[in-house]
Parts: structure tokens; C-alpha cells; sequence
């Protein structure tokens, strides 16, 4: 089990991966809507994995990401995007994102993905 951020603007979408995560036996320790919250909950809770959302408004995701690994370059971090962002993504890999899982999700390749990332599998 992994204690896990959720960072998406979009509350339907943190419910919708804290329910996938909690189903595969993981726990959510909290969640952020824009990427300076994700930076202050990444300090505060110190998780095992966050799941990032790209697109958010203050600061997006790839940014977050960058400022996360300045913090803790260990950090595991997975992106979410929606379709039509590869190049965002191919951004984030680049920038240390340990893989990156699209919208609408699919809740086994969340899970496949949330448990390559921490070597579960």
C-alpha cells in the first residue's frame, strides 16, 4: 500500500482516482487542485507517489513536477493527460515524470501503471 497525492484541477477527477487508488489498496493522503498547492502538500505529506494532472490553472503540472524534483529528486510522480497532449507529456518524461496515464482513466491501467512506478509488480 502507497500513500498517494492526487493533483487535478477538476474535483470529479480527484474523486474518480482516489476511488481507483482506495480500490487497489492504496491511501490517499490528501489532494491539490493547481501545482503550488501540489508543492505545499508534497512537502507537508512527504507521499510515495503523486498523480499530476497536466493542464491546471496557477501552475500547471510540468511545472509542479520540476519544482517537486527540486525538493525531492526521488520523487515518483505519474501525469495525467488528457487526449492530444503527447507533446506535454513527452515534456513531463523529460522532465522526470515516471510514466503518465490519460483521461477519461481506465481504472487497470491506473493501477498497472501506479504500481510499475512503485515496483510493485
Amino acid at each position: 500500500m502507497a500513500r498517494i497525492l492526487v493533483v487535478d484541477d477538476a474535483k470529479f477527477m480527484r474523486l474518480t482516482l482516489t476511488d481507483i487508488l482506495m480500490n487497489a489498496d492504496h491511501e490517499v493522503v490528501s489532494e491539490a487542485e493547481n501545482g503550488i498547492e501540489a508543492i505545499d502538500k508534497y512537502k507537508e505529506t512527504k507521499p510515495d507517489l503523486v498523480t499530476m494532472d497536466i493542464t491546471m490553472p496557477e501552475m500547471n503540472g510540468i511545472d509542479a513536477l520540476k519544482a517537486i524534483k527540486e525538493i525531492d529528486p526521488k520523487a515518483k510522480i505519474i501525469m495525467c493527460s488528457a487526449m492530444g497532449q503527447q507533446k506535454m507529456v513527452v515534456d513531463a518524461i523529460s522532465a522526470g515524470a515516471k510514466d503518465y496515464i490519460v483521461k477519461p482513466f481506465d481504472d487497470s491501467r491506473v493501477v498497472e501503471a501506479v504500481n510499475r512506478v512503485l515496483h510493485l509488480t
